[in-house]
């Protein structure tokens, strides 16, 4: 049956080839007239298909992008080969000034996302003052001694916002200009370490609003029993600050990750040193501490010894994946030279 549909097929396409080369003849005689003008034609015509082809496929070619990106292997050479290459290699040299100038295009970026973040937070500042102003009773409480000073206050507290807003995407900016010079597990790493450095960073400043300032703002305030008034520029000062040297100090556990991950630090290092660690938490916490009272400086301490033995967990689980990374490339090193 198959045989008996082809040969009929065979002895009738030769006639349907002819009339279509028949009625075809003078289009493509026009076309070869006016070649541009028809294929000026075709591309306004076909505009609104192509604009939109490519809209539903350009999350997906950006998706394919980013996972080669992710998983591409960079070159690998010594820091003595850099250097010599440095200085004896022209194209070398012209590729470490191409590096400079990216550089200087993710930090321009970072730039003008916080001025854009600083911008959008001068539309939610006022509330912002009034939410920080809480523990001492609202924004009533506070009183101004100089012209200027509600001013500066809110400019502090809009910059203070702003850079709370735009941490994350400086960080993916940072991670950006490493990621070429980074292994495909240390680039997926640093990708995931930025929300979560965000939501430890937010984490330290929640502790220290919510927990750390009811605390210590009674003792500070009435302090050999002295009434203090409060003034909105020493006061935001003090908040503002204080929130954002806690919510860095919560980074910890992260920056510990990253380095096991990369081989810097050791885990088992980490758990022999773990008394002079929490000397060094102690100092740090009286430094950051307002007061001197022994109670919110543990207030400060309790956190920072969890997440110090949080990173030690997480540092054993960096270490352990890279040892494995380790062994199977080793096999898979050890299986080339076999094969």
């Amino acid at each position: 049956m198959r045989n008996f549909f082809t040969g009929i097929w065979r002895a009738v396409s030769p006639s349907f080839r002819f009339i279509f080369k028949l009625i075809s003849k003078p289009f493509r005689a026009i076309y070869r007239r006016f070649p541009k003008f028809f294929d000026r034609v075709w591309k306004v015509v076909t505009f609104p298909f192509r604009l939109v082809f490519n809209m539903l496929a350009f999350p997906f070619r950006a998706i394919q992008r980013f996972n080669k990106f992710l998983n591409t292997e960079p070159d690998e050479r010594s820091l003595t080969e850099v250097f010599i290459d440095l200085t004896t290699n022209k194209d070398i040299r012209q590729t470490m000034w191409d590096h400079i100038e990216s550089l200087r295009m993710h930090l321009l970026r970072s730039v003008l996302s916080l001025v854009l973040t600083v911008g959008i937070s001068f539309l939610f500042t006022q509330k912002i003052v009034e939410f920080l102003a809480q523990p001492v009773g609202g924004i009533d409480n506070l009183k101004a001694i100089e012209v200027t000073e509600s001013v500066s206050v809110f400019m502090k507290v809009a910059l203070f916002s702003g850079i709370a807003l735009a941490i994350p995407y400086i960080a993916f900016e940072l991670w950006l200009f490493a990621a070429p010079g980074l292994r495909p597990r240390e680039r997926k790493m640093g990708l995931a370490g930025i929300p979560l450095a965000s939501i430890f960073f937010l984490g330290g400043a929640a502790f220290t609003f919510f927990l750390m300032l009811p605390a210590a703002l009674p003792f500070l305030n009435n302090f050999m029993g002295i009434k203090t008034e409060l003034r909105p520029q020493s006061y935001f000062s003090f908040v503002t600050g204080l929130m954002f040297w806690i919510g860095v100090s919560f980074e910890f556990p992260l920056v510990i990750y990253v380095l096991s991950a990369i081989g810097f630090v050791k885990p088992q290092v980490l758990i022999e040193q773990w008394r002079l660690a929490i000397v060094i938490i102690a100092i740090v916490a009286a430094i950051i501490t307002p007061t001197i009272d022994p109670v919110n400086q543990g207030l400060v301490m309790a956190p920072m010894i969890l997440l110090y033995f949080v990173s030690i967990g997480l540092s054993q689980i960096a270490y352990a994946g890279r040892k494995r990374n380790q062994a199977e490339e080793q096999k898979k090193a050890d299986e080339a030279e076999t094969g």
